[in-house]
This record gives C-alpha cells, sequence and structure tokens, in this order.
C-alpha cells in the first residue's frame, strides 16, 4: 500500500479557543460583568476563609465544610474565567494540548468535590438537628477531615478517567473550540475517531454523581423534616428550619444553573450556540459569587465577625 492510501493522525500542538462565536463584536462588553462576577466571588470566598481560620468560635464541622466549599468555588471560576477574560481583552485564544485537558480535569474535579461538599454539608445539619447532644462526638475534627479528604478522593477517581479517555482520541479534522474553555463535550466533538465511549461517560459521570449526590441530599433532609415537624412549639420549628436556610440556597444556585446548562445543552438543539456557551459561564460564575453573600447575610457568626474586622481596620 502507497503513502499516499494512508492516513496519519497527529494530533494539534495547541487548540484555538472562539470565545462566544456571534457575540465576538461583544466580547469586552461581555468581559465587564465577567470580571466584577469574578472579583466578588474571589474577594467574598477569601473573605469566608479568613473569617472562619481567625475566628475560633468558628472552628465547627459546618465552617470547615463552608471553606471548603469555598476553596471548591474558587477552583471552578479560576480554572476557566482567567483565560476566558483573555480571550476577551488580549485575543489570547491559543491554549496549549495539554494544558487544554489539564484545564478540563480541574474545572470538572472541583465541580464534583463540590457536590460531595453539598453532601457532606447536608449530614452535618442532619446531626445537628436530629442528635444535637452527639453532634460534637459524632462530627470530631477527625472524623471531618476524613469526610472531607473522602469528597476529594472521589471527585478525582471520578474524573480522571474522563480526561485521560479524551486525550487518546485523534484530533485531526480542526482544532477550533467554539467555546471560552475546554468543555469536555466542545472538546471530544472535534475527534477524528468514534468518541460515544467519551460522550457517554461524560453522560454517566453527570447522572451518576448528581443523582447519588442530590438522593443523599434528599434522604437527608426527609429525616430532618421529620425532627422539625416533631418540635414543640411553632416557633422552634420555624427557628430550626432558619438553620438549614443558607445550605438549601446554595444548593439550589448550584444545580439550578448546572442543571438548564446541561438540559439546554443536550436537549435544546434549536437554541444557538452563544446561549449554550453564555449558560455555561453563568454556572462558572453565579455560584461562587453567591455562595458567600448568602453565608454573609444568613448566618450571624459571620456578620458579626466581619463587622468586628471592618470596625478594627477603621479605628
Amino acid at each position: 500500500m502507497s503513502d499516499s492510501n494512508m492516513t496519519y493522525f497527529t494530533n494539534p500542538s495547541t487548540f484555538i479557543l472562539l470565545g462566544i462565536p456571534g457575540l465576538e463584536w461583544a466580547h469586552v462588553w461581555i468581559s465587564i460583568p465577567f470580571c466584577i462576577i469574578y472579583a466578588i466571588a474571589f474577594l467574598g470566598n477569601f473573605t469566608i476563609m479568613f473569617i472562619v481560620k481567625t475566628e475560633p468560635s468558628l472552628h465547627e464541622p459546618m465552617y470547615y465544610f463552608l471553606c471548603m466549599l469555598a476553596i471548591c468555588d474558587l477552583g471552578v471560576s479560576s480554572s476557566t474565567v482567567p483565560k476566558t477574560l483573555s480571550i476577551f481583552w488580549f485575543n489570547a485564544r491559543e491554549i496549549n494540548f495539554n494544558a487544554c485537558f489539564t484545564q478540563m480535569f480541574f474545572f470538572h474535579c472541583f465541580t464534583v468535590v463540590e457536590s460531595g461538599v453539598f453532601v457532606a454539608m447536608a449530614f452535618d445539619r442532619y446531626v445537628a438537628i436530629c442528635n444535637p447532644l452527639r453532634h460534637s462526638t459524632i462530627l470530631t475534627n477527625s472524623v471531618v477531615a476524613k469526610i472531607g479528604l473522602g469528597v476529594v478522593i472521589r471527585g478525582f477517581m471520578i474524573v480522571l478517567p474522563q480526561p485521560l479517555l479524551a486525550r487518546q482520541w485523534p484530533y485531526c479534522r480542526t482544532n477550533v473550540i467554539p467555546h471560552t474553555y475546554c468543555e469536555h463535550i466542545a472538546v471530544v466533538k472535534l475527534a477524528c475517531a468514534n468518541s460515544n465511549i467519551s460522550s457517554s461517560f461524560g453522560l454517566f459521570q453527570a447522572f451518576f454523581v448528581a443523582g447519588l449526590d442530590l438522593f443523599l441530599i434528599a434522604v437527608s433532609y426527609t429525616q430532618i423534616l421529620r425532627a422539625i415537624f416533631r418540635l414543640p412549639t411553632k416557633d422552634a420549628q420555624i427557628k430550626t428550619f432558619v438553620t438549614c436556610g443558607s445550605h438549601l440556597c446554595a444548593i439550589l444556585v448550584s444545580y439550578v444553573p448546572a442543571l438548564f446548562s446541561y438540559l439546554s445543552h443536550r436537549i435544546g438543539q434549536n437554541v444557538p450556540l452563544y446561549f449554550h456557551i453564555l449558560i455555561a459561564n453563568v454556572y462558572l460564575l453565579v455560584p461562587p459569587m453567591l455562595h458567600p453573600i448568602i453565608y454573609g447575610v444568613r448566618t450571624k457568626q459571620i456578620q458579626d465577625r466581619l463587622l468586628q474586622v471592618i470596625a478594627h481596620k477603621g479605628t
């Protein structure tokens, strides 16, 4: 067989991220709210971690998990947003082949770990409300550390096969990714081989993680609601339920945009591409910005410590 009849697959050294196709003319304007939201998320999550670290009364399981949530929020947004802004501001569209899959891994890993943190927080609320006298003996610092480590290892093990598998496909058709970051589906669609295994694994991963974690959260809150309704007075019921309000708000803020983004990508075939990409970026930006605001507004201990820090700096 002659060389002319043979096909050689060679992967590109770089991918080209287009940003938001169809809205290139608005990249600079879109970058303004993106940058503001990212700055608020960055400052807010670091503030939460600083307050918990410096306030001994906040050295409790709930706030340790809150710090883990803040780290995940920073990881999710910081693994993608700086590159997105460089595309918008400097037209820096190139990303190294290996760097693309590294970004894919960290983004998805932080997302899965964050989902696990929500389950841990739900378990903490379950123990605090259903077994309040045993809370400190069940959730010791050692147990909290083991739960945190388990959540991280789970995220690592679930996500690692995704970029490793995607990296094995030959990318010979084009190196242009119509997205602002190396999102899994956007990348594997470029493969010039049958990448159904990658697509199926990504689908399984999404349903397995979201389905399992939401089920565990639902079980925890079913038990919590049963315990609340057994309380003797309505005031006690309301007061106890309010303690879970921040966690429930944070869950909704995280899962609703993610579900909307996923459904618009899988079902909304007639939806413009730029809409898919904007929704995907909303999922990256809005929850990390809102989580510290939710906990800051609804948690009196955090409010009091923050006011002390501000007052001290003002003197």
